[in-house]
């Protein structure tokens, strides 16, 4: 059995006296990798900001090295070799990598005057050892978001990290990204790191960990050996129940073609033709930089197509912004719903209401405060939004929660065509359920979805049909009895499929 390096033992957080971790136990072991899952809300993070500092506990101890120790801040933790990379990644995008690196631990002379050649040295030899070959002096918004992840992890090691925490890391990665970071997770186990793996995508635990803690509602449910365990039993013991059907999909019987797009041709998008049907969930499948997102914010007017038509109905439209796309009953659930599709600071109702306040307006420019909250505790009852009420700030609900508030934000706009771009994206097992399932209740009511994913499964799983797109271009349609996992990604990668 291999040594434990950290052992928090009974670690109980509560906020204003309601416990959001109940007497946990958590283990991190030698040169191994732990993964940490759970639903949105079950307390993992929170859990790592007790490790780090952030928090203090309410009870419970940290042992390190066979040593009790207390964390009162991320320094401490930090000087005690443990560091945390966060799902939105902690870097200032004007600096340059080195500065990223090394910032506020930057080498200075005795008139503090930074030490640019020892600062860049310094730097090149932490990107060396990860395989970055980027210079040090590169300002980080001028690389990808693949490399940025490289360069926390960086920052990560310069710090001398025994023990590395690792949020959602793949979120925001292409496939060839998330490959070379995997390999480098590889490389910093065998060299003796030990790393809390934080992440929904089972697959990427089976992958890399050697053992899985879960938890769920602020409790621990178990810690098992990864051999000992296949993705029934995590996301049994995640959700507290078997989930018999992950894809919960209706039948469907083609309709009205309500959708006609012809030869559609911008700086994003190719000669891109389709056609959407009533009560049809169209699937669009496609590697990072397909051009996915772009068609899909072609269609929602935010980028202005060059040639080609667009058919509502039988009827051309023509969409120069967001508000055009709305009057004419299409609405777009963004996949980062944190930049495009909430507003964190405001509440539940305030967010739902948010892209139809001209409904809720009164004649003298007044909110309609008792016809907004009737709206909202409506898509509360129906989408299983779980607040505490409708004035609670959306910053305080789960990744699920808040997806579901995206959505009926735009449900609110009465659409006859929703556009969903990563609906599932950062969101639980238990919660992603949910979602497909109001789905479907929006494709029995009669609307048409078109479903952009980069989970294939998904994309199976959910469509009716699946368009294929590569490099801007529309590679195939693929019906749904046809439609297989590496027909897609042959079409994905630019291949024929005959």
């Amino acid at each position: 059995m291999p040594e434990k390096i950290i052992s928090m033992k009974n670690i109980r957080k509560e906020f204003s006296g309601v416990p959001v971790l109940k007497d946990v136990d958590f283990n991190i072991y030698d040169g191994k990798i732990m993964a940490l899952i759970g639903e949105n809300g079950a307390g993992k993070s929170t859990l790592m900001k007790i490790l780090t500092g952030v928090y203090a506990k309410t009870s419970g101890e940290i042992i390190m090295n066979g040593k009790e120790v207390n964390f009162t801040s991320t320094k401490d933790s930090q000087d005690n070799q443990i560091a945390i990379i966060h799902q939105e990644l902690n870097l200032i995008q004007h600096l340059s990598i080195s500065e990223n690196i090394f910032l506020g631990r930057e080498p200075i002379t005795k008139r503090k005057n930074i030490k640019w050649s020892q600062l860049y040295a310094e730097s090149k030899k932490w990107l060396d050892k990860l395989g970055l070959n980027e210079d040090p002096r590169e300002l980080v918004k001028n690389v990808s978001v693949g490399k940025q992840q490289l360069v926390e992890i960086a920052k990560a090691l310069s710090l001398n990290a025994k023990v590395i925490i690792m949020d959602e890391p793949t979120g925001a990665l292409t496939v060839s990204e998330t490959e070379k970071l995997f390999s480098v997770i590889k490389e910093l186990k065998q060299q003796g790191h030990s790393i809390v793996y934080i992440s929904h995508r089972l697959k990427e635990i089976f992958e890399l960990c050697d053992d899985v803690t879960v938890l769920r509602d602020g409790e621990l449910i178990g810690e098992k050996s990864i051999d000992e365990l296949d993705e029934d039993k995590i996301i049994e013991m995640m959700v507290g129940r078997k989930l018999s059907d992950q894809y919960p999909r209706i039948s469907f019987e083609a309709g009205n073609v309500v959708l006609e797009v012809k030869g559609l041709t911008n700086q994003f998008v190719k000669d891109v033709s389709f056609e959407l049907h009533h009560g049809e969930i169209l699937g669009i499948a496609g590697l990072m930089g397909a051009g996915r997102t772009e068609l899909a914010r072609t269609l929602y007017g935010i980028y202005t197509k060059n040639k080609g038509t667009i058919l509502l109905n039988k009827k051309e439209i023509r969409l120069r912004e967001p508000a055009d796309a709305l009057k004419q009953g299409i609405a777009y659930v963004s996949e980062d719903r944190k930049a495009n599709g909430i507003v964190l600071g405001l509440s539940v109702r305030e967010n739902i209401t948010l892209a139809s306040l001209k409904r809720y307006s009164g004649k003298v420019g007044n909110i309609l405060k008792k016809k907004e909250e009737e709206t909202t505790q409506k898509y509360m009852r129906s989408m299983s939004i779980k607040t505490s009420s409708s004035k609670q700030l959306l910053k305080y609900l789960s990744g699920g929660n808040q997806q579901k508030v995206s959505i009926a934000k735009n449900l609110d706009s009465n659409p006859k065509i929703l556009i969903l771009d990563e609906p599932t994206r950062g969101v639980d097992v238990g919660a992603k359920k949910e979602i497909y399932e109001l789905i479907n209740q929006f494709k029995q009511e009669g609307m048409s979805i078109i479903m952009i994913s980069s989970e294939i499964p998904e994309i199976l799983g959910m469509s009716d049909r699946i368009l294929v797109m590569h490099e801007g271009k529309v590679m195939g349609t693929l019906n749904r009895d046809e439609a297989t996992q590496e027909k897609i990604m042959s079409l994905a990668v630019g291949k024929e499929v005959g």
